[in-house]
């Protein structure tokens, strides 16, 4: 039986800052690169900034607030560095449905809402080659 939903382009490289105005002006001041305002993300526990890169983009992720999972990830990585890569999927309800099947633990039961207004979820690294997956609705 062929699958209900399609896997897409990256959408977007994140990466976790200590600082996202100093990340996020060496993007817009030295490279030259458009860049976002600065957009707080509640809901995540985070702050986003996006840097437009032709077909992709890369989001810089700040804490927002003391449960933010980025403030864990910078309290074991300093300087920041590569949070997780987001791939846009077709069907999201069916890729959660399929990966499930097949043994792919997701780090929500439901989608969520996204910095893009989509609906998100998260594979767990541990089964995906050790790095954090996001996938997005389009």
């Amino acid at each position: 039986m062929a699958a209900k939903w399609n896997i897409g382009k990256i959408n977007h490289v994140a990466i976790a800052t200590p600082n996202i105005e100093k990340a996020a002006s060496m993007f817009k001041d030295v490279l030259g690169a458009k860049v976002s305002e600065k957009h707080p993300q509640p809901d995540h526990g985070v702050y986003t900034v996006f840097v437009e890169l032709g077909e992709t983009k890369i989001e810089l992720l700040n804490p927002l607030g003391d449960k933010s999972p980025i403030q864990n990830f910078l309290d074991k990585n300093k300087s920041g560095g590569m949070h997780h890569i987001c791939i846009e999927v077709d069907n999201i309800n069916e890729a959660m449905k399929d990966l499930k099947a097949k043994g792919v633990r997701l780090l929500s039961e439901d989608a969520k809402i996204g910095a893009h207004g989509k609906p998100v979820v998260f594979l767990h690294p541990k089964d995906c080659n050790g790095v954090l997956v996001e996938l997005e609705q389009v």
